[in-house]
């Protein structure tokens, strides 16, 4: 049987380990979501199961996972849903402001629809929004007080 984890499941006190693997969002158009993360942004995938899932390793550890929508009702079990994403955003933080215009550029220029400008923001920092074509919004941000070591551990001061 594979080992897919030498982490512990539970801690000593019984607890849920603290840690994600996989973020999967339902996925309404999962051709347009493949195009614009593989065209568009030029991401590799992890596995690509046509008609089904794609998987990106979007960090150490981390999966993001684009579920075709009906497979993903399927899965759970459930009558088909409107799948729409909400309340949620993925963001990736980068080291400058310069940074985060050109990341924005390119996501606009794959597809991508502006939800918010990039602007300087009230944390002391620069952020912009913007949406892939399913829903999925994403934060591209400079953060002067967020860090991310080599080890993948992440610094808020």
């Amino acid at each position: 049987m594979p080992v897919t984890s030498k982490l512990p499941l539970l801690r000593k006190n019984g607890s849920m380990e603290q840690r994600v693997n996989f973020v999967t969002f339902a996925t309404v158009d999962l051709d347009a979501a493949r195009s614009f993360y593989q065209q568009g942004l030029g991401w590799q995938p992890l596995l690509d199961v046509p008609d089904e899932i794609v998987f990106f390793q979007i960090g150490p550890g981390l999966v993001l996972g684009l579920f075709g929508a009906g497979k993903f009702d399927a899965d759970l079990n459930r009558e088909a849903s409107d799948s729409s994403i909400s309340g949620v955003t993925l963001s990736l933080n980068v080291d400058s402001p310069e940074a985060v215009d050109d990341v924005f550029r390119a996501a606009v220029a794959a597809g991508a629809t502006v939800v918010k400008s990039p602007v300087r923001a009230s944390f002391g920092g620069y952020h912009g929004h913007f949406q892939d074509p399913n829903g999925i919004i994403w934060e591209i941000a400079h953060n002067p007080g967020f860090s991310v070591d080599e080890a993948g551990t992440v610094s808020l001061s």
